[in-house]
């Protein structure tokens, strides 16, 4: 199985980075997976406008990002919430990979997370994640959220350390085995 990973933000030191790759790494020590986590830095590109697809087409990385997802047989996401929202990052790279196909995530089996330093868990995000999944052909296996991130991810360690947590990533980790 080829699993595709990656935050839903461009922060370098995003916990929504941490989470993933943590995640990313029990799915492959539990299944043997192929992972490839993806830095969302490297697909930078011009905010999408109808005005600048017309001019100039879709730009290369837009076009990489939509085929690393059809190369993956499942994918992970941890969304960052800014403002209740995506992140401009992600929205962007999404946007324009839309312009391809609408089904961005061509029915993968997704699981979806998002992790805050706050206690609402990054709850809004998540919700808005999967309340729009159907239209974009993101078929959602399971969600996490991890509220408090400080208090429930040791940092040094790189993995939850709240006990409930780690079971919850498990059994959504299961879902895609």
């Amino acid at each position: 199985m080829k699993v595709l990973a990656f935050a839903a933000t461009n922060s370098r030191q995003s916990i929504n980075k941490q989470l993933v790759t943590h995640a990313a790494k029990q799915l492959q020590q539990t299944t043997g997976a192929e992972l490839e986590i993806l830095d969302l830095n490297d697909f930078e590109m011009p905010i999408y406008s109808v005005d600048r697809e017309q001019e100039s087409g879709i730009p290369e990385p837009a076009q990489a990002f939509f085929k690393k997802i059809g190369e993956a047989d499942a994918v992970l996401i941890s969304f960052g919430e800014f403002n209740g929202s995506f992140s401009v990052a992600y929205k962007n790279v999404f946007d324009w990979a839309s312009r391809i196909d609408q089904k961005v995530y061509q029915n993968k089996p997704v699981v979806v997370m998002a992790a805050s330093p706050g206690p609402g868990g990054a709850q809004s995000v998540l919700a808005t994640a999967v309340g729009s999944a159907p239209y974009f052909a993101m078929d959602v296996k399971a969600q996490l959220s991890v509220p408090s991130f400080y208090d429930n991810f040791d940092v040094e360690k790189g993995e939850l350390s709240n006990a409930e947590l780690t079971a919850a990533l498990t059994e959504a980790l299961a879902t895609l085995a």
